[in-house]
């Protein structure tokens, strides 16, 4: 009976493998361990059939999505850990399972993805994000060029308050940039929503999981880059009217929004994706503009 069938991997408890390696969550590094494999296996089941992916992996700690991850038949793993004191119990997974976990020891804001997966294909981003640099990362993966980018599919948990931004509809207080970037690019949903207490130590926040499918063509076309400036400018004062919030963009927004077919009297938090997305191509269109 392969492990996935029986429900055990015949590794130690992950309990166990914490205490042995005294394996502390540091809230520096944003850790807060998933310890139940029934739900880590639920987040792995939730990415797909793995079988002939390449997963990207990001802050395994001790491993408990890891090895959920090759219990639900992920065909090799590529995890990224900052932790040095995590490396031992992650080499014991790698002997477990020989030639399916490489573990690149370092900081993740710092890696090239690109060289890291070396042209594997598929790839599916699937982690239990560090909260502290989780939007960082997800915005740096957003705004990859060129696009589709160097994965196929992500599977990432947050904070529940920012699953809830990213998949945020306009007319709602948690509408903004990562709505607008994450929306353009991808077709992003909450899958799974997990309490404090299923981690060790429990956060003060609820946690989510979100499922991001890439749009091969997102529409309207413009530089991922413009439209990080066009959310910034106008979501760093919502409350004000675009003709006002965009002005750190060029002198008279409202020739901009005219050309855009947008009343300047409208504020950031009712414009649709598209509308912000026409807003950035037009932009591009004109040189001085581009920053």
């Amino acid at each position: 009976m392969n492990a996935a069938a029986s429900g055990s991997d015949g590794l130690p408890p992950l309990r166990d493998v914490i205490a042995r390696y005294e394996l502390a969550a540091k809230k520096s590094l944003g850790q807060n361990f998933l310890l139940d494999l029934n739900l880590t296996r639920k987040i792995a089941r939730a990415a797909g059939d793995l079988s002939k992916q390449t997963v990207v992996e990001i802050g395994p700690g001790p491993g408990g999505l890891t090895r959920a991850l090759l219990m639900e038949g992920a065909k090799r793993i590529i995890a990224v850990e900052r932790d040095e004191r995590c490396l031992p119990a992650l080499d014991e997974i790698s002997a477990h399972y020989p030639g399916c976990l490489t573990v690149e020891a370092g900081d993740a804001l710092k890696v090239d993805w690109t060289r890291l997966t070396d042209g594997a294909h598929p790839v599916t981003i699937a982690a239990n994000l560090p909260y502290n640099i989780a939007s960082v990362l997800l915005v740096t993966w957003l705004e990859t060029e060129p696009w589709p980018p160097w994965f196929d599919r992500m599977v990432l948990m947050f904070q529940r308050e920012v699953a809830e931004r990213i998949t945020a509809q306009p007319h709602t207080k948690a509408y903004g940039r990562l709505s607008v970037l994450a929306q353009w690019r991808t077709r992003p949903h909450i899958v799974i929503n997990l309490p404090p207490e299923a981690f060790t130590p429990p956060p003060k926040v609820a946690s989510a999981v979100v499922d991001f499918r890439p749009m091969p063509t997102p529409e309207p076309a413009c530089r991922a880059a413009t439209l990080s400036r066009v959310t910034a400018a106008a979501f760093g004062q919502r409350r004000k009217m675009l003709r006002s919030s965009l002005k750190q963009l060029m002198p008279l927004p409202e020739l901009l929004l005219r050309e855009a077919g947008i009343a300047p009297e409208r504020r950031a938090e009712d414009l649709s994706v598209t509308e912000f997305a026409t807003l950035a191509a037009i932009l591009d269109r004109a040189p001085h503009n581009r920053g």
